[in-house]
């Protein structure tokens, strides 16, 4: 009887090549490759965006015989807490008091390179709720030209007064210098009705109710069913 068994060489690792050893490698010890620890310089160039990729060519792994690879670094670009990036543009939002939308202001923002910008608006310029205002060249510098910019974008949110903070006499005395209020024309038989606060808690609610009165009586609106009378 004969038995026939495949394995793997133990001098050669099922390469073919025995080296001696008093010719391997004292650091390899015949492998022909080596564990080494390289420290790459990344270079980020002014403009550039979240997913661009930094090739290294051939400082990948090296296999004998074979061509090294590449290392790419894929840039992820972190979330600021008052700009936000679209290309080449910056936006932020700016929260201003009716007094400064309306009398005007003077605002300084700090730019990512630590320049301090004074933005302001010019005398009689009124600013609206959501009013989007830009600064030009003050954006992203675009890749590969740094010296061409986006403009940086300012969507503006005012801050009404709260109920009470004002007086009533200073409204009226407001009141005066505002442009006069629409002339609304009132039929006698109109019903006059008072404004309350949304209460989302509310709609809720009623929205609830009306799901347990359909579970109830198996029809929508809370319907009953009604039988067929006998004889």
């Amino acid at each position: 009887m004969y038995q026939q068994i495949h394995t793997t060489c133990r001098d050669c690792d099922s390469t073919g090549e025995k080296i001696n050893t008093k010719d391997m490698c004292k650091e390899c010890k015949g492998k022909k490759v080596v564990n080494e620890r390289k420290i790459l310089e990344v270079h980020i160039d002014k403009g550039m965006e979240d997913g661009q990729k930094i090739t290294f060519h051939g400082e990948g792994d090296q296999q004998p015989g074979l061509e090294p690879g590449d290392i790419i670094i894929v840039l992820e670009e972190k979330d600021h807490s008052i700009f936000k990036r679209k290309d080449m543009d910056l936006f932020m939002k700016m929260d201003i008091t009716l007094t400064e939308a309306l009398c005007g202001f003077k605002r300084t923002i700090t730019t990512l390179d630590n320049r301090i910008l004074v933005v302001s608006t010019l005398l009689g310029e009124f600013i609206k709720p959501s009013d989007i205002k830009c600064i030009l060249n003050e954006g992203m510098p675009m890749y590969k030209n740094p010296f061409e910019k986006g403009r940086l974008i300012i969507n503006f949110n005012i801050k009404f007064p709260e109920n009470g903070d004002i007086k009533t006499r200073n409204l009226i005395e407001l009141e005066k210098w505002l442009p006069p209020r629409p002339y609304v024309d009132i039929p006698m038989d109109a019903e006059e009705l008072t404004l309350v606060p949304m209460d989302p808690s509310y709609e809720r609610s009623k929205r609830m109710d009306a799901t347990s009165m359909d579970d109830e009586s198996g029809m929508p609106g809370g319907a009953k069913r009604v039988q067929c009378a006998t004889q």
